[in-house]
């Protein structure tokens, strides 16, 4: 079954259809009507309401023809993608063009003509209706193929409006998910770093649960999957703090974020895998103190954020090189919101250290309650 946005957009494409083969179907007759003046004018001098009323009257009896046909096997239009059932659906109504269109036709021009104090000439009726039905089963041979080209187009356009959704609906459901497993992934990690404190000063531990739930409360309070810069950085503070708790004593944080750009949307929980791989392959297995700087500044229509520090080496592992879990699904999730416009790059520093650079498309953030 199709949803209400698949249901929506059929029923915009169905109007936009009918009033393009509208349009099309009379400027079809006024071009017939000024044909037929125009050589009515080279043959005859009479009244030009005779070629108005041949041509307007054909009009108007095709028109009321066809909207029955349509009316009657408009419930086939399923039958589109069987071609030769639907055709078979549509032929016997040429018996009804057959049978109606000359007596309606010419009865209107008899009905004007007789009106008009005149009589309407034509060649005998067998004539008329050989010549009339020959040109009517033309006529309607054109239409009913329009028709099918016309209702084919439409089955396509639909089918890739709803192949659109579901890949919308598919790529959505594939965020959620990876915005998801990053939340047990810091979970875990903070649990873990916790742990470590509290053989060496229960009070430091205590301290830290705190934080944590503080941490844990920001973080899901929101399943948005991007977010204000500004929000990412607070959750990414506290996180720092919660870390710095435990390594006191061999690692510095420095903050170079520029004004104006909290507003920018970035991915939910981000910016704490980048951070977290500095702490776990760099402060953790350094015996030196660690300087760490994070940094955040807008360049053009880009969004430009790294973190860095002076001590780490990029083929440390393999999560520092770039193949990790954490940063495969932090480099999916971006390339299901931007594709080929956002990018993430480990790059090495001399004499040591490790630039985590984070580039993305500078887009207003949704508001997150």
């Amino acid at each position: 079954m199709m949803d209400d946005g698949a249901l929506m957009d059929d029923a915009r494409l169905r109007r936009r259809l009918r009033l393009v083969i509208g349009a099309a179907w009379l400027l079809f007759w006024i071009l017939m009507m000024v044909t037929a003046v125009q050589d009515f004018l080279r043959n005859d001098d009479g009244p030009l309401w005779r070629p108005l009323l041949w041509e307007g009257s054909s009009a108007a009896t095709a028109t009321v023809l066809l909207l029955v046909q349509r009316h009657f096997t408009r419930r086939d239009d399923g039958l589109v993608v069987r071609p030769r059932a639907w055709f078979s659906r549509q032929a016997p109504w040429l018996l009804l063009f057959w049978a109606a269109f000359v007596p309606i036709a010419f009865g209107i021009r008899h009905a004007v003509y007789g009106m008009m104090g005149d009589v309407y000439p034509h060649a005998s009726w067998p004539r008329v209706f050989l010549y009339e039905n020959v040109k009517i089963t033309i006529f309607f041979a054109i239409f009913v193929v329009v028709i099918f080209g016309v209702l084919s187009w439409q089955v396509m356009q639909g089918e890739r409006l709803r192949a659109e959704r579901i890949a919308a609906q598919l790529r959505e459901a594939r965020l959620h998910q990876l915005t998801q497993q990053m939340q047990p992934h810091f979970l875990f990690n903070a649990l873990n770093t916790i742990a470590a404190v509290m053989h060496e000063d229960v009070e430091r531990a205590d301290a830290l649960l705190v934080r944590l739930s503080e941490l844990l409360r920001a973080a899901l309070s929101t399943e948005a999957r991007q977010v204000p810069l500004a929000a990412e950085l607070r959750l990414l503070r506290g996180y720092a703090e919660l870390m710095a708790e435990r390594f006191a004593d061999r690692v510095t944080i420095a903050w170079q974020v520029g004004d104006g750009i909290g507003h920018l949307a970035i991915p939910s929980m981000s910016l704490q895998p980048l951070l977290e791989n500095v702490f776990r392959h760099t402060v953790e297995r350094s015996a030196l103190p660690v300087h760490v700087t994070i940094s955040g500044r807008r360049d053009g229509d880009r969004l430009l954020l790294a973190i860095e520090d002076d001590a780490g080496t990029l083929d440390a592992t393999p999560a520092a090189g770039g193949t990790g879990s954490a940063l495969a699904n932090l480099r999916a999730r971006l390339a299901a919101l931007h594709g080929d416009a956002a990018t993430l790059i480990l790059v090495p520093l001399a004499p040591a250290g490790v630039r985590a650079e984070l580039v993305l498309p500078c887009v207003e953030a949704p508001c997150v309650s």
